[in-house]
């Protein structure tokens, strides 16, 4: 089972807010989930990041992939940086 950590649209129309979870790579945007790992408020000012680290770590360790904007949520919460990837060979 591949894991992709992504986020899930939650809120009002027109009004977004986001949970950032762990699911399974074949299920969809909106559907079931693994883990809540935190959320993502991007109407608040400044918008709002708050996301479990270690859950998070635990689950980039395992081999989970995160999505573009979720890699970008997590190097804002500092749970990137704790976390090193190793190179491809």
């Amino acid at each position: 089972m591949a894991v992709k950590l992504r986020l899930v649209r939650m809120g009002k129309k027109k009004q977004p807010t986001y949970r950032v979870v762990a699911a399974d790579s074949r299920s969809p945007r909106n559907g079931r989930f693994i883990e809540i790992l935190g959320t993502y408020a991007p109407r608040a000012e400044p918008s709002v990041v708050t996301i479990d680290n270690d859950k998070a770590l635990k689950w980039l360790r395992q081999g989970a992939q995160p999505t573009e904007r979720v890699e970008k949520l997590l190097k804002i919460s500092g749970a990137w940086e704790t976390f090193t990837p190793t190179p491809a060979p």
